[in-house]
């Protein structure tokens, strides 16, 4: 996301965006966000022909950010959103951690299980249709073969045959 954008979604404007990614940093390596370059500015800005309050506006290179860069905002923002945001985020991680403390082989087990047999049932299924295939192709060239033969002999039936003697109709 561009920071235009992810700062509307957070309620807050893009400017005190920019200030919170300034202020932390080192909250913010190249994998979680970054900076488009100049040339990558300037090209952005030149695919639109018509003058975009939205995105012609701007003077600066936005900040374009990652799905990690995202959740990391939301600790770092103070507005409602983001600290709603924040707190479900942190709600996801325990609820995934707890999941993987109670039960963490059975559910494994299980997955890998339903995992063996459906990939079992796919090869059974793609060998059938393999061997369906195949004997479908020959019948359909018999079919073929059959049909043109009865083209040719149905040309050879509708064929006008020449009248025999002296033909008056003509004369």
């Amino acid at each position: 996301m561009i920071d235009r954008d992810l700062a509307e979604k957070y309620g807050v404007e893009t400017r005190t965006l920019n200030q919170a990614v300034k202020r932390n940093f080192e909250r913010s390596p190249e994998d979680f966000m970054f900076q488009l370059t100049e040339m990558e500015f300037r090209n952005w800005k030149s695919q639109i022909a018509i003058s975009n309050s939205n995105y012609m506006g701007l003077r600066k290179k936005p900040y374009v950010i990652a799905e990690l860069g995202v959740s990391m905002l939301s600790s770092v923002l103070n507005s409602k959103t983001a600290i709603q945001i924040n707190m479900s985020i942190m709600r996801a991680f325990v609820t995934i951690r707890q999941s993987l403390i109670i039960n963490p082989t059975g559910s494994m087990v299980e997955l890998q299980a339903e995992m063996k047999e459906l990939k079992t049932y796919i090869d059974e299924v793609f060998t059938d249709y393999n061997d369906i295939n195949e004997d479908t192709r020959m019948q359909i060239e018999l079919i073929n073969q059959s049909l043109a033969e009865l083209q040719a002999d149905k040309r050879i039936v509708e064929k006008p045959r020449n009248r025999i003697g002296f033909n008056t109709e003509e004369y």
